[in-house]
């Protein structure tokens, strides 16, 4: 990163790298005529976040795609989508009303409901079929459990109950911010339980669309395990493998640096592209024959080649020879 971007505000940082061509393409490639909106409602989502804003801005960026690939908003209001900080890096959430519009979305589902069940409304469960039977009368706002519910149009009707109880100690096991007290089940343990329900119940028994296979599986957090691919060898000249790997770049979310030594004299081709994407630029370091390039960091040998693009150099430093 150069001196004038350490200089700028992280409002400005961001603006930086949504002002790139490839940054807008992707944007519009996914949202059309309605990126701009989008664009517009990330750069206030990020000025008005002071947590999100100790976040790198690019993967601000790469997790507010996921959203935008789902053609969902990120405005907090709504529910749909948001992004927050876990552990100095931005996570994207699915929202509950997210979740039931890209099940809706895809015309197969009549009903779709998740709720809260208070004392006195459970009568019985059919542990056979799975039949809930909740016609009882609420008797306290004492909250037992929750329930979920769906319905296609040919006719296939699925429920799903559990315990306060067994919530959380679901939560306890599967989320990895559950004992912080800026979790969402320590703020929203309803709101939370609600959504796991519908999450549980369409993923064990729903029909499942691209999209909501997608949305379901970024919301999971991830690992921060760091990953570093060496490729030595190679020319990048297979246009399968390129892809491949450029997936795996922005799918990492800044997990997978890419070590590449080259024998060309600087980046060319494939990536050069990656260098010059501010999304993925901090996860690319080339180590050419005439120097060594990584973001705005580019140290260039005047005379000399570098060949550590052979194998037999590069296994040498990689056993520790100077």
């Amino acid at each position: 990163m150069s001196d004038k971007q350490l200089q700028a505000t992280p409002v400005d940082q961001l603006k930086t790298v949504m002002a790139s061509p490839s940054v807008q393409q992707q944007f519009q490639n996914a949202l059309e005529e309605n990126s701009g909106i989008f664009v517009a409602s990330l750069i206030d989502l990020f000025a008005s976040d002071t947590y999100l804003q100790k976040c790198q801005p690019n993967l601000v960026v790469m997790e507010a795609l996921k959203a935008a690939t789902l053609k969902l908003p990120i405005n907090k209001s709504l529910g749909f989508a948001y992004i927050v900080p876990y552990k100095g890096a931005p996570q994207f959430q699915l929202g509950y009303k997210g979740m039931v519009q890209l099940a809706m979305r895809s015309g197969v589902y009549k009903h779709l409901n998740a709720d809260i069940v208070y004392e006195g409304e459970l009568v019985k469960t059919n542990k056979l079929t799975g039949d809930i039977d909740l016609s009882g009368e609420k008797t306290s706002d004492k909250v037992v459990g929750y329930f979920s519910y769906i319905e296609t149009v040919n006719g296939f009707r699925k429920t799903m109950y559990c315990s306060r109880e067994d919530m959380e100690k679901h939560g306890q096991k599967y989320s990895a911010s559950y004992s912080r007290k800026s979790s969402p089940w320590k703020k929203e343990f309803d709101g939370m339980a609600i959504k796991t329900m519908l999450r549980m119940l369409l993923g064990k028994y729903g029909l499942m669309t691209v999209d909501m296979a997608d949305g379901m599986a970024m919301d999971t957090t991830k690992s921060r395990e760091e990953v570093v691919l060496a490729i030595c060898g190679y020319s990048f000249g297979d246009s399968h493998i390129d892809i491949e790997i450029e997936e795996a770049l922005f799918k990492s979310k800044g997990r997978l640096t890419v070590a590449a030594f080259i024998s060309d004299d600087a980046p060319q081709g494939i990536l050069k592209k990656w260098i010059e994407n501010p999304l993925i630029t901090e996860q690319i370091r080339v180590y050419a024959n005439k120097g060594f390039f990584h973001a705005d960091n580019i140290t260039k040998s005047a005379d000399d080649d570098l060949p550590w693009w052979k194998f037999e150099v590069l296994s040498r430093l990689l056993g520790g020879e100077r």
